[in-house]
């Protein structure tokens, strides 16, 4: 057999560089993607091996090819003959032209391939939860670890941050630009600040699924409470929340979701980034066009900051600000740990030490194991042995929870905890509605944003054993404090809760 003869023009240290390079590549990538199509792909990094590092090397490759055969060419001509340059004869009637043409139609096809398949792989792999999430581990772990246990865990990330069509792609890819720089050299901050400024419209993404003109009625939920006695007293308040929503065309408008958008536009000045001092209301009655504007009373905008403010249109993320990235308090934590069996509540204190454990400050998560390993255990050691000895495989479990709510919802290495992520959803340890509804809010006319619990939710059951009370009318109950005391009347929750032990 003859061997295989192409013109000597390729025969040049670019072109069998580019041939070696665009031959390995285009092997490992076959093999890759074999790989991934029968075992899968469990690792972030192979994704981005093969998606986006691979095929660039590989193009370049069979670039180079014909670079180092026209660059020779020009050398032997310019040797041969200084007159201009003409365009190459190709003469298929010679093997090598055919030879050559052969490779090339090869080495294209397998380049427009893998430019196809593997740009339509790059750009849904880009759009990845798994990319999103785990890529840049470190900086996203809060936010990934909080998403994963969030009731949006199944919407992938894209689908709120980037949106569909190129224009959000290419936008989104652009603002990544820095943000692979600030990964790469250290440059991001610690915790990562919120809200994000350029998050879609809420119209965009949350109005997708839920659908603000088809809510009506409301929900009843649980809130489980345990208290910082010796008994762990359990302190449950059931509530009928007034969600409402509706449609003004059909008269049905009332409840929480009155505010947005449906049948009155809600506009307010937020004094803070975070949006947490709002002493600036401007409510538009749609049907009527009657505007009501509520200034804070103890310490309102002058006319000099409010022309130097910029007046935000309420959207649902000013309530629902963390509907997937949500880190729970201690106090929180520990409640449901308790309530879901991972601590044994007959523990005495076992609140209170764990919440302790739990809240102090750490420098990394195993200096936080340790502690938390060491502080529960040697509690009950100083003051009930007897209970160390009788239920120590209770008081290890109690640990390795409080451990695992830790790992959940404080990232010492990001600086992630808590209080820097206000959720304004309720109002027991952020002001979240208290922002407006405080009571301070009053209109030019005398009208007061309301500062009444019944205008949102009504008390259908609270506390438990010979505590508990029952409703019996549709008001509901009136709250009562577990401590009995009164001074709830006059001040905010979040004034006294912190999310650890008040």
């Amino acid at each position: 057999m003859k061997p295989i003869q192409l013109p000597r023009s390729l025969n040049n240290p670019i072109t069998i560089v580019g041939a070696g390079i665009a031959l390995v590549t285009g092997v490992t990538l076959a093999f890759f993607l074999v790989l991934i199509a029968t075992v899968g792909e469990s690792n972030p990094y192979i994704g981005i091996f093969v998606y986006l590092v691979l095929p660039p090397i590989f193009g370049l490759g069979v670039i180079l090819i014909p670079v180092g055969a026209l660059r020779k060419r020009r050398r032997v001509r310019k040797q041969l003959d200084t007159a201009a340059l003409r365009w190459p004869v190709v003469d298929l009637n010679q093997r090598t032209y055919r030879n050559a043409l052969f490779f090339f139609v090869l080495g294209l096809g397998m380049l427009t391939l893998i430019s196809v398949v593997g740009g339509y792989q790059a750009y849904h792999y880009t759009e990845s939860v798994e990319f999103c999430g785990t890529t840049c581990h470190t900086v996203m772990e809060p936010e990934h670890t909080a998403y994963a246990n969030s009731p949006h865990a199944r919407v992938s990330c894209a689908e709120c941050h980037v949106g569909a069509g190129a224009g959000w792609y290419a936008k989104s890819k652009l603002s990544g630009a820095y943000q692979v720089y600030a990964a790469a050299f250290n440059k991001y901050p610690r915790p990562i600040p919120t809200p994000i400024k350029n998050l879609r419209p809420a119209q965009e993404t949350c109005e997708q699924c839920h659908w603000p003109e088809k809510f009506f009625g409301a929900q009843q939920r649980q809130y489980n409470h345990y208290m910082y006695d010796e008994a762990n007293t359990h302190w449950p308040i059931n509530l009928l929340i007034k969600t409402g929503g509706g449609d003004p065309k059909t008269g049905q408008t009332a409840g929480i979701h009155w505010h947005m958008n449906i049948g009155v536009q809600v506009e307010y000045v937020a004094r803070d980034e975070r949006r947490q001092d709002i002493p600036w209301v401007r409510v538009t009655d749609r049907t009527t066009g009657r505007v009501t504007v509520y200034q804070d009373q103890v310490s309102p905008l002058s006319a000099e900051e409010l022309a130097a403010s910029t007046v935000r249109k309420m959207d649902c993320i000013d309530c629902h600000n963390r509907p997937s990235h949500k880190f729970n308090s201690p106090d929180n934590a520990i409640d449901r740990a308790i309530l879901t069996g991972a601590i044994d509540p007959s523990l005495p204190e076992i609140k209170r030490v764990a919440v302790e454990a739990m809240q102090a400050p750490y420098e990394t998560k195993d200096d936080a194991f340790r502690a938390i390993a060491t502080k529960i255990p040697d509690f009950y050691l100083q003051n009930y042995p007897d209970i160390l000895a009788e239920k120590r495989v209770a008081i290890d479990e109690a640990v390795l929870a409080t451990q695992h709510q830790f790992s959940q919802n404080i990232f010492p290495e990001m600086k992630v905890r808590w209080e820097g992520y206000p959720d304004n959803i309720g109002h027991f340890i952020f002001p979240g509605c208290m922002r407006c509804h405080d009571g301070n809010k009053v209109s030019d006319d005398g009208w007061t944003i309301t500062r009444d619990c019944t205008a949102c939710h009504a008390i259908l059951r609270q506390g438990a054993g010979e505590n508990m009370q029952m409703a019996v009318t549709e008001e509901g109950l009136e709250f009562s404090h577990p401590d009995g005391g009164e001074d709830w009347r006059d001040t905010n929750c979040h004034d006294c809760h912190t999310g650890t032990q008040p």
